[in-house]
């Protein structure tokens, strides 16, 4: 396995190929163990991993504290009500504060976009050692659950050894909010790095025409695509079309606390226009798999009857990889602070 090379993941436009490789041999390490009846390891023992949650998550933020336990780290929470935030106290001064109790690793999700390359580099400048783990932040990132889809879709179509080529060509439709989606954004910059060609589908004020030119965005700072050559993403506003010609569908939940205008003449349109039924799925004549970031809003962006009865909806799938994906971004943040070779 290399050095690993990054002090804070903040976006996964600035993965190496070399990178994903890296979290998913030691997420199938993790995965593995768990599998033998080992569920708690000292890797990180005596170490400390701070969750500061600004916004609400279910899967995320217990995945997180769970990973964390289970490689024996001590693990700190935050809630926002009951911090200084109330009294005016800044989200940057708030990691400050918790770097200055020793946090290894601050795990942050924020409604604003960048905020945790803000406080990386505020943290920098003071010489701290603590890492900082993007959680999702605004519409711009969520690494886990870009490199939790990946590994999902790269499990389902290796054979038997866990085999990333697997994915080189393969049709990704991605079907919903993608102009809201975090989620979404870190899937093309992880699906395409592996050779995968995405199609968005959905209405434009969805998926405006310039997201065919997302790839070409790099991250702050970043000088060159790490990735030499990648897929492509084309637009396509045909959801039977569509389907027709996909491997694996990603399922996008609509957004509404994130929309600040009315987008969509109703829901129930958006649903039966774009929402994901047994009678679309029957346009495919292969047995795909479905994934969906969650939550899920069943019945406007996908069918009960898939979510529950669907035997390659892979949503649970997603929920229990997440778990060794984050055990090892926790594992490898830690593993920088002997090796630090970059920030």
């Amino acid at each position: 396995m290399q050095i690993w090379p990054h002090k804070h993941i903040h976006t996964l436009a600035n993965f190496s190929i070399k990178d994903y490789e890296s979290v998913f041999e030691l997420a199938n390490r993790f995965d593995a163990l768990k599998n033998a009846g080992t569920k708690k390891i000292p890797a990180l023992q005596g170490t400390l991993v701070t969750s500061l949650f600004f916004e609400a998550s279910t899967r995320t933020k217990n995945s997180f504290e769970l990973a964390a336990k289970r490689l024996s780290a001590d693990v700190q929470t935050f809630a926002p009500s009951s911090s200084s935030l109330t009294k005016g106290e800044t989200i940057i001064d708030t990691a400050i504060t918790y770097s200055a109790m020793g946090a290894d690793t601050l795990v942050i999700r924020h409604s604003s976009s960048y905020i945790t390359f803000e406080i990386a580099k505020k943290l920098d400048a003071i010489n701290s050692k603590t890492s900082v783990l993007n959680a999702g932040d605004g519409l711009h990132s969520h690494p886990s659950q870009g490199l939790l889809d990946i590994y999902t879709l790269i499990k389902f179509f290796s054979k038997k050894t866990l085999n990333p080529e697997v994915l080189n060509s393969k049709k990704i439709l991605i079907i919903g909010d993608v102009n809201h989606s975090r989620v979404a954004r870190s899937n093309l910059w992880a699906l395409s790095a592996f050779g995968a060609n995405i199609i968005l589908c959905g209405p434009k004020t969805l998926i405006p025409d310039e997201f065919i030119n997302f790839l070409k965005t790099p991250a702050p700072n970043q000088i060159e695509d790490p990735v030499k050559s990648r897929g492509s993403i084309t637009i396509s506003r045909s959801l039977e079309e569509s389907i027709k010609i996909a491997d694996a569908i990603i399922v996008l939940r609509l957004q509404k606390e994130r929309m600040m205008e009315n987008l969509l003449s109703s829901i129930d349109s958006y649903s039966l226009e774009y929402g994901l039924t047994p009678e679309q799925l029957s346009f495919n004549n292969k047995e795909i798999p479905i994934l969906h970031p969650g939550p899920i809003n069943r019945d406007i962006e996908i069918s009960s009857k898939i979510v529950d009865e669907y035997p390659n909806c892979l949503i649970n799938n997603q929920v229990a990889n997440g778990i060794p994906i984050r055990m090892a971004l926790l594992y490898l943040l830690q593993k920088y602070k002997h090796n630090p070779i970059a920030t």
